[in-house]
């Protein structure tokens, strides 16, 4: 069945990087798009980045652009979130998901997506 797994969060002082990684299984990342979402304690979810299934298309919501890079390695069935030159307000639990529409561009619209991956939690602090 359709599954996504995401991994690498952890604690980074301010200014500092980290590399998310979203494992897909059961559908090829061919077929469909994925975006990385995160959410913090009180607050609504809201989009990061997403990556398109073969357009070769990726956004980047406000926030994060000129800091975050999304990408993908289809041999191995997984996509990434490079975060560079975190800010506090970066933490938060970091989601990845599958969008339902097949051959999908790529949206930032959560509604879209239907499958989600447990969350790996980022925390920047000094």
């Amino acid at each position: 069945q359709v599954q996504v797994a995401e991994s690498g969060g952890g604690f980074v002082q301010p200014g500092g990087s980290l590399r998310l990684s979203c494992a897909a299984s059961g559908f090829t990342l061919d077929d469909h798009a994925i975006g990385w979402f995160r959410q913090a304690p009180g607050k609504e979810r809201e989009a990061v980045s997403c990556v398109s299934s073969r357009a070769g298309i990726t956004r980047h919501a406000d926030s994060v652009k000129g800091r975050f890079s999304i990408s993908k390695d289809t041999s191995k069935n997984t996509v990434y979130l490079q975060m560079n030159g975190l800010k506090p307000e970066d933490t938060s639990i970091y989601y990845c998901a599958v969008d339902s529409l097949r051959f999908s561009l790529c949206r930032l619209d959560p509604s879209h997506y239907n499958f989600w991956g447990q969350g790996t939690q980022v925390t920047v602090s000094s």
